[in-house]
């Protein structure tokens, strides 16, 4: 992506039961932006010039960070890349943090890839780990899908969706697992080669279910195929519709693939970039394709299309009726948000009591009827935006690139609460909230900020 990321153990410790207001996944436990979490804070202070105000730990993370934070079970994890002061070699990282303190717990490490023909970029792990039990899995920098013991890192398996599924990353592998019973879901991240623009191996799978219990794959699918655009760095989503479970693959040729998650089952398929005219040469007007994680909500799934290097023009924000099945690109959109409207978009939306807020790479925020698509207010945040809006409290937290956060209300009427850009090197991320604590990821640090007792 242009800007951009030991042996099998028992465990030896006791771990604590996963608690119901823990953030143990990319979008939370409902794969949507929306956390049930009261009595955050609007204002804090990172003590640079002032003392520190609401500030309850904050953990070194290495020299970018991309990623975000996921909390369960009393420890924090998130990836990164090196920060060894005495070594210039870059690496792929993940940290454990204490929840409570923010003590480093463990640390694992991943080397880069060495062939420039199989380059995995500057930056280290930049897929959000999702925590299922006693395990933690993430992709690393390597195009593996890893499963850790949370209580020490010890791994319990790797899949190299290089090596063994013949997947070719684009210059990054940023997927997020997705776990579903005993399955865990991810983008392989196979893609076109970053210098020929072709896709070097259109039959391997781009999207694979896993025993999350044996890392053995229990079915894949390389729909894609030859049409992926440029890379696939985005995540699977989850919703249950009409009794129907759907896993929902953001596949790199710009459709919305939904699969019954169990068998692999195709359930219906859309293109989310059928508004575009092809140029001349037949090829898509732009190369946006899906990096956001799709969110469903009742019978509906939404989802904006964008790329890695955002803010380039007009995108679209869908809204699909998930009911349907088969090609449904023609029948199963409820409405759509784009043209001067809505730009591109990599960031997931949130969904809460009949409104969807979502933000454009631009920096414009949108408060919009789930139901309707209509346009209920918008603000301009005058900075670009990668990450997603975070729903809390009554709150709407959004982090901008210029290092601040800026906080609405949530409801109908547009009411700017707070900006709070005192905390020194944030940049694109996703606020995320857990058991009291709202979280917010820099470049270097991570920072735990609670309302002090």
């Amino acid at each position: 992506m242009k800007s951009l990321a030991l042996f099998a153990a028992s465990l030896v410790i006791a771990l604590p039961a996963s608690r119901a207001a823990d953030w143990p996944t990319l979008g939370g436990p409902d794969h949507n932006m929306v956390s049930p979490e009261k009595g955050l804070p609007a204002n804090w202070d990172g003590g640079e010039k002032n003392p520190k105000k609401n500030i309850r730990w904050i953990g070194a993370l290495g020299k970018a960070t991309f990623g975000n934070p996921v909390i369960s079970g009393g420890r924090v994890f998130i990836g990164t890349d090196n920060d060894a002061p005495d070594s210039n070699e870059q690496r792929g990282v993940v940290k454990c943090f204490s929840e409570k303190d923010g003590k480093l717990l463990w640390r694992v490490t991943h080397e880069k890839l060495r062939n420039p023909g199989e380059d995995d970029g500057t930056i280290g792990v930049t897929s959000t780990p999702c925590v299922a039990g006693e395990q933690v899995y993430y992709v690393s920098n390597r195009g593996e899908l890893v499963c850790r013991a949370v209580a020490d890192g010890a791994q319990v398996w790797l899949l190299d969706m290089r090596g063994t599924l013949g997947a070719n990353p684009n210059q990054a592998s940023a997927s997020s697992p997705l776990v579903v019973g005993d399955l865990v879901f991810v983008v392989t991240g196979n893609a076109a080669d970053y210098k020929t623009g072709k896709v070097k191996n259109p039959t391997a799978p781009s999207f694979i279910a896993v025993d999350r219990k044996t890392g053995k794959v229990a079915w894949q699918d390389s729909s894609p195929g030859e049409r992926i655009i440029t890379g696939q760095w985005g995540s699977p989503g989850y919703g249950v519709v009409d009794g129907q479970a759907q896993v929902a693959f953001p596949g790199g040729d710009g459709w919305l693939y939904s699969f019954e998650p169990a068998t692999g089952k195709l359930l219906w398929k859309f293109n989310c970039k059928a508004h575009e005219k092809p140029s001349a040469s037949g090829d898509p007007e732009t190369t946006f394709q899906l990096l956001a994680a799709p969110v469903f909500s009742g019978h509906r799934v939404f989802v904006s299309i964008g790329e890695p290097e955002a803010g380039s023009g007009p995108g679209a924000l869908r809204c699909i009726d998930a009911r349907q099945k088969g090609d449904v690109t023609k029948t199963a959109e409820l409405w759509r948000l784009g043209g001067t409207d809505f730009n591109d978009s990599i960031s997931m939306v949130a969904v809460q009591d009949g409104l969807l807020y979502a933000v454009d790479s631009p920096g414009f925020l949108n408060c919009i009827e789930a139901e309707t698509g209509k346009r209920v207010w918008v603000h301009d945040l005058k900075a670009n935006v990668w990450g997603s809006p975070l729903v809390a409290d009554g709150k709407v937290y959004v982090q901008i690139a210029d290092g601040a956060i800026v906080i609405f209300a949530t409801g109908r009427e547009k009411k700017l609460l707070a900006t709070n850009a005192t905390l020194s090197d944030l940049a694109h991320g996703t606020p995320v909230a857990a058991n009291g604590v709202l979280y917010l990821t820099g470049q270097k640090h991570l920072y735990a900020v609670a309302l002090e007792k």
